[in-house]
């Protein structure tokens, strides 16, 4: 039997199917599910849940030493476009949340956890094409300084006191399950609503905006096989580089043209264009390749049949 695993941040965009995934994988009971707010009818309705503050280290520690937690997964943040509005609230949530977690991890209180990083780590000054996995990185954005400093923390605490800590740097993520939530690569999943609902979508990037993105299933499958993965194999203790598919937005309209021939597309940046134009255009992911067998299974015509079809229901 695996032992009880704690989801923090359980019912936003990535939380939400990793739990459905663990719960598939170790039974339900064995997967508590936690966030500041309640999700959806599936999510409560498929096994524990938790109402729990990620920023709040002895309300965490409580439900560890509850259900004898022996992994956690340390899913909530605030993301890229949000937390350019709220600089102060996103650090303490995404760091403060890494530390509760880490320092469980210290006491021997649990014994691995999983940390996500993003490709917001990178900066303006990073190469943009096959972005290697050590490289420049000077972010540029509240969120990518939050994960770049957790990225050193988490080499940090498995160094100096040996925490199994691991991590994959996310690209964007598409998922037809639940909506983004307030990222900057968030129209790579409104554009399939609004191609169902209007058959138009104005983009807030420019047409040709390349970006490493990647469909929710790899991801999931991604961080679920890294955690999965015997010690010795992660020899990276900041993060792993994760490539899946690149694309710009044109490309993605025309990836969905082919199925909805009327589609229009426009453009009017926003803010959310200088984000982009400081991230990597594509990703170099031989580390995880080589050290723990990572592959991508899904291109951009693969993901718009995906999302089409299951969106239609």
């Amino acid at each position: 039997m695996h032992k009880p695993i704690l989801i923090i941040g359980a019912c936003g965009q990535i939380g939400t199917e990793l739990t459905f995934e663990l719960r598939s994988k170790y039974g339900a009971e064995n997967v508590i599910a936690s966030d500041i707010r309640e999700g959806g009818e599936a999510l409560m309705q498929s096994g524990p849940f938790e109402l729990l503050d990620a920023t709040n280290y002895a309300a965490i520690e409580d439900v560890v030493m509850h259900y004898e937690i022996d992994e956690v997964y340390l899913m909530a943040a605030m993301l890229s476009a949000t937390a350019e509005k709220f600089p102060m609230r996103a650090w303490n949530l995404n760091m403060n949340s890494l530390f509760n977690v880490l320092n469980l991890a210290k006491e021997k209180k649990i014994s691995k956890v999983f940390w996500p990083s993003s490709i917001a780590v990178f900066g303006p000054n990073t190469p943009k094409q096959n972005t290697p996995q050590s490289t420049v990185m000077e972010p540029s954005t509240v969120y990518g300084i939050s994960k770049q400093s957790g990225e050193r923390w988490c080499e940090y605490y498995y160094k100096k006191y040996g925490v199994d800590v691991r991590s994959v740097r996310y690209p964007g993520l598409i998922s037809w399950k639940t909506m983004p939530g307030g990222g900057t690569t968030d129209y790579a999943v409104e554009i399939y609503h609004e191609a169902l609902k209007k058959g138009s979508y104005e983009c807030f990037l420019d047409s040709d905006t390349e970006l490493p993105m990647m469909y929710m299933d790899d991801a999931i499958r991604a961080t679920v096989s890294l955690m999965d993965s015997p010690a010795e194999k992660i020899k990276v203790r900041s993060s792993y580089n994760l490539a899946g598919m690149n694309f710009t937005p044109k490309q993605m309209a025309e990836s969905i043209a082919k199925h909805i021939s009327a589609f229009k597309i426009s453009y009017a940046p926003d803010f959310r264009q200088e984000i982009a134009d400081s991230w990597p255009s594509s990703i170099d992911d031989s580390a995880a390749r080589k050290e723990w067998g990572w592959e991508p299974r899904f291109d951009l015509d693969q993901t718009t049949q995906e999302m089409l079809k299951n969106l239609k229901g």
